[in-house]
């Protein structure tokens, strides 16, 4: 134990030695993501006091049907008053359009790639076959374009796209390459909840970038940066700095999306008040679970019912804790056009058993001095890591060895977490179906799962840590269906 510990105190001093004690552009997480970030006076810190661009939030624009066509571009976009900041963006300056997917439907997303570099475009979360996945093996080269065509077959829920490059994820989603995806079947269609979007249906893209004290985004993680993750020093929601929402009284949905790219959020209203999570990443939790706050990783979605009806009038805020910031103020300034009232029972969810798991697979997630690796291998596009078998229920076992967080996420399904470190008593709201799970330092994370519907014994989904530095520095494996 002694010689353990010595040993990571050890690994730790090194790499301050390397790296510096916290210079430079880069700021750090601190226990369970506390650390350099807005000061904490409660503001979003630019250092050079540039005034922000007051706006009401952006939401970004509904594309419904079966036929979409996306442009990733590079672009300029206002995050602060009168400046313009060079971003990349789909369909836009600065992340992109919502797309509304419906479960059955046969769909084709097409994406063209005018930046100057490589890029693809995964759908996180999405149930597709491998070969329409979006990830290195299905790379968009400048000027080309890929489409993604698929039959929607999942649960409604909240996705996103982002850019899944070999080694560029982390810099081309910072840079703004990002969007929701949002499925609609019979059962949301049935719930009394809140559905017009944009006005009590809100998606919120939350992220943290750091700016220069021109506006402009930086993005330079050194190896300090990428072990703990980089971290902004403003934090955004839809491409807005601290942004207005005027609210209904009533009751309003919030999908929320960790869309940063290292940053563990902690967020709360800043009355306190109790709001009630209704669904996970990809599916509804079978009931609302009530609470005054939620921590997501990166990467991990949830939304969230807030009732307003007592409130007109009022001004609140959506609070990240962990860095003192304010994401959203929120003026309930307008009544209720319509009422909804959240059902205290939302769906069934199958679930599967342990005692019908055909094997258990063990992933170590380690690395030292800024690479980073699972079960001792960097992440290498021409090996396969993995071969599951299709309709095989598995039992996936995630060790986290090192003295700094992570999360693991994988790609072509959804799972149920089991137990955390061998504790079966999974909080009420990570219940529902999720496809990426945070797993802390030192911590062990089971979870159960079954690959359905799509095989292909040549081209691989992915698993890997969703700490997008941490991903392009090779923590990062392949599986195949068979």
């Amino acid at each position: 134990m002694e010689r353990r510990k010595f040993l990571e105190l050890s690994s730790i001093a090194s790499l301050f030695i390397l790296t510096g004690c916290g210079g430079g552009s880069d700021a750090s997480h601190g226990g369970m993501g506390g650390g350099m970030g807005p000061s904490s006076s409660g503001g979003n810190d630019v250092g050079s006091s540039l005034p922000i661009a007051k706006k009401s939030l952006p939401i970004p624009p509904a594309i419904r049907g079966t036929n979409f066509n996306l442009t990733v571009q590079q672009s300029q976009h206002e995050f602060f008053a009168g400046v313009s900041t060079s971003t990349y963006g789909v369909n836009g300056s600065y992340l992109g359009p919502t797309l509304f997917l419906r479960r059955g439907s046969s769909v084709s997303i097409n994406y063209t790639n005018t930046l100057n570099q490589r890029t693809s475009i995964h759908g996180h979360g999405m149930h597709v076959p491998a070969n329409m996945d979006g990830t290195t093996h299905q790379e968009i080269a400048p000027g080309a374009t890929w489409s993604a065509r698929y039959t929607v077959n999942q649960n409604a829920c909240t996705n996103w796209y982002h850019p899944h490059t070999l080694h560029l994820s982390g810099e081309q989603t910072y840079r703004g390459v990002a969007g929701f995806m949002i499925i609609e079947d019979s059962q949301s269609d049935a719930l009394n909840l809140p559905k017009r979007y944009g006005e009590d249906d809100i998606p919120l893209a939350l992220q943290d970038r750091r700016f220069d004290g021109n506006g402009q985004i930086i993005y330079a993680p050194n190896m300090r940066a990428s072990m703990h993750g980089y971290v902004g020093n403003t934090f955004i929601v839809n491409g807005a700095v601290n942004p207005t929402f005027e609210a209904e009284a009533k009751e309003t949905r919030f999908r929320l999306l960790n869309g940063s790219n290292s940053t563990i959020y902690q967020l709360s209203f800043s009355d306190g008040r109790t709001f009630k999570q209704i669904a996970t990443d990809n599916s509804f939790l079978e009931a609302p679970v009530s609470m005054n706050s939620l921590q997501l990783s990166p990467g991990e979605r949830a939304e969230i019912i807030v009732d307003f009806s007592n409130n007109l009038g009022d001004t609140l805020q959506l609070l990240e804790s962990n860095y003192h910031a304010t994401f959203l103020t929120i003026s309930v300034s307008k009544n209720a056009k319509t009422s909804t009232k959240t059902p205290s029972r939302l769906i069934s969810l199958e679930k599967l058993s342990p005692a019908s798991s055909a094997t258990t697979r063990s992933f170590t997630l380690d690395g030292q001095m800024g690479d980073f690796s699972i079960n001792g291998k960097s992440m290498d596009p021409n090996r396969i890591d993995e071969n599951v078998s299709i309709n095989n229920v598995e039992i996936w076992e995630v060790y986290n060895s090192m003295p700094i967080h992570h999360n693991f996420h994988i790609h072509a399904t959804h799972f149920q977490i089991l137990d955390r470190n061998g504790n079966t008593n999974i909080p009420l709201n990570e219940r529902g179906y999720k496809d990426t799970v945070f797993v802390p330092s030192r911590q062990r994370v089971r979870f159960i799962v079954k690959m359905k519907d799509y095989t292909n014994s040549t081209v691989p989904y992915m698993y890997h840590c969703h700490f997008l530095e941490h991903e392009d520095r090779g923590m990062m494996g392949q599986f195949i269906v068979t």
